[in-house]
């Protein structure tokens, strides 16, 4: 007990003394959750740092292939979560309304006057049991745990077809966020994150 009120008081002097806010270790508290798989996470591995002009216009499309694993995701939720996530920090962005294979996306973007295409697909994704009637359907419990995923992403120069990056993206559901989800549903903050990232804004 006396050690627990000794803890108590340290944290507290720790706040009051202008060391760490609250909210820094609100942040750190998150970070860990989902570095430890409580909630869920993802990791960004970019090919280059380089940054484009947040006026640039941007055309997103998603490919034609299916990702490998026990998953069915929608054929352009990768496009949509992209077109949601950029359109906060990239006021020119248009989508496609379908999949579409690399020289299609690249004719449209031109056509479109985009100076950049972001063309990505969901390589991997694997929808794992989470709900009671899946288990019911399939009772295997070497499929119990966390969704999970791999999101590969491509930006090319509209003009020059220049490679300016590419991005692998792992996605990981979290122990407190397993019922009834999808990979997909994870999606959708990384690609904003990566969208940030694009424009040299870190969290």
């Amino acid at each position: 007990m006396r050690s627990l009120i000794s803890l108590l008081a340290l944290l507290a002097l720790s706040m009051t003394s202008g060391c760490m806010k609250v909210s820094d270790l609100a942040d750190g508290a998150e970070y860990q959750l989902r570095d430890v798989g409580v909630l869920e996470h993802a990791q960004t591995q970019r090919a280059n740092s380089r940054r484009i002009q947040q006026d640039s216009f941007i055309y997103i499309a998603q490919g034609y292939f299916k990702p490998r694993g026990e998953a069915n995701p929608t054929a352009n939720v990768v496009a949509e979560e992209a077109f949601k996530g950029f359109i906060e920090y990239f006021p020119l962005v248009r989508k496609s309304r379908t999949p579409l294979g690399l020289e299609q996306a690249m004719s449209q973007a031109r056509a479109d006057g985009a100076h950049y295409l972001l063309y990505c697909r969901f390589a991997t994704a694997d929808d794992r049991i989470g709900t009671v009637e899946e288990w019911e359907d399939q009772e295997a419990l070497d499929r119990l745990g966390p969704d999970s995923g791999v999101i590969q992403l491509m930006v090319i120069e509209t003009s020059t077809r220049y490679l300016v990056d590419t991005a692998r993206i792992r996605l990981r559901g979290g122990l407190l966020t397993t019922y009834d989800t999808k990979p997909e549903d994870l999606i959708g903050p990384p690609l904003e994150q990566y969208a940030r990232s694009l424009i040299g804004l870190s969290d």
